[in-house]
């Protein structure tokens, strides 16, 4: 039986299981369509994690649940809480302990350095989605239910990872190409690379000082501009052009996919300084981020 179970495949979950199973744990990897690594530690079992009942019997007798679960990104607020919910459920009644993955959407907007302590008073759809999934899993743990911590990451780097960067900059600075950036290019931003994000899960996920609270996940601060220059030094392409995106962008980006339509509101993150402040994982756990260099290459 599998001591750790991870639910969901993207590039973070599939960090984690990897990372848990090299790290000698037995694994149980569970997605809708039975997908993941190919490692003699993991277990692969395909699985709708919104089937309460089916979740709960393919998670007796772990340890550790950790949820690096994913729906569409522009679907959240409809298909996002009651998939975290029977996630929620289905642990509870295995008795695990909870890691939840989530990001820095659920902040209140500050021109500051944004730390776990800011407050959870976001305005926006998706923002007060992930605040509301983790008072959720915080109740839960406040009432005795379970032990519960989160994890919370940012915009992505690294293989396997999906955000506006390696959408829409990395390929088209390989390829020496105009790229678009979503927001100001020279804002400093708090990246996250997946297999720093991993390491975060499962040291907290191992730790009695992790429940009861989230914490930030290493990060890589650095802007746009510098990130699309490395990208160009590691694939030989010339100096990188950049210009923001503009509504006109959007607008027509969403003909192809609806995910566009939904960066608009997230706007605030890259047109201006967003910063994370990770001091409290690398103060209590010792984690390190990446170089910039070394998540861009990988």
């Amino acid at each position: 039986m599998a001591e750790s179970v991870v639910i969901g495949a993207g590039a973070t979950g599939v960090a984690t299981a990897r990372q848990l199973a090299d790290g000698g744990k037995r694994v149980r990897l569970i997605t809708r369509g039975g997908g993941g690594p190919d490692h003699p530690g993991i277990e692969r079992i395909a699985l709708d994690a919104g089937r309460t009942d089916e979740l709960a019997e393919a998670l007796a007798g772990a340890t550790t649940v950790f949820n690096a679960a994913m729906t569409a990104y522009q679907t959240w607020p409809e298909t996002l809480p009651p998939l975290f919910a029977s996630i929620l459920a289905a642990t509870e009644r295995a008795g695990a302990d909870y890691v939840m993955l989530g990001n820095h959407y659920g902040y209140q907007q500050t021109t500051g350095p944004v730390t776990e302590r800011t407050p959870m008073a976001p305005d926006t759809r998706k923002g007060r989605v992930r605040a509301e999934l983790w008072r959720q899993a915080k109740d839960a743990h406040d009432e005795g239910r379970l032990r519960v911590t989160e994890v919370r990451a940012g915009q992505y780097l690294g293989p396997g990872a999906v955000s506006a960067f390696t959408l829409l900059v990395a390929p088209r600075v390989r390829e020496g190409e105009l790229a678009l950036v979503h927001g100001n290019p020279d804002a400093a931003h708090s990246f996250s690379y997946t297999e720093d994000v991993a390491a975060a899960l499962v040291a907290v996920g191992g730790d009695e000082r992790s429940w009861g609270r989230a914490w930030h996940a290493p990060v890589i601060t650095t802007t746009q501009r510098q990130a699309a220059t490395v990208v160009a030094e590691l694939h030989g392409a010339p100096e990188p052009r950049l210009e923001p995106l503009t509504e006109r962008d959007l607008a027509l980006l969403s003909f192809t996919d609806p995910l566009w339509r939904e960066f608009a509101e997230m706007s605030y993150m890259t047109e201006r300084p967003f910063l994370v402040d990770d001091s409290d994982i690398r103060d209590t756990f010792g984690l390190r981020p990446a170089t910039l260099r070394e998540a861009l290459a990988a």
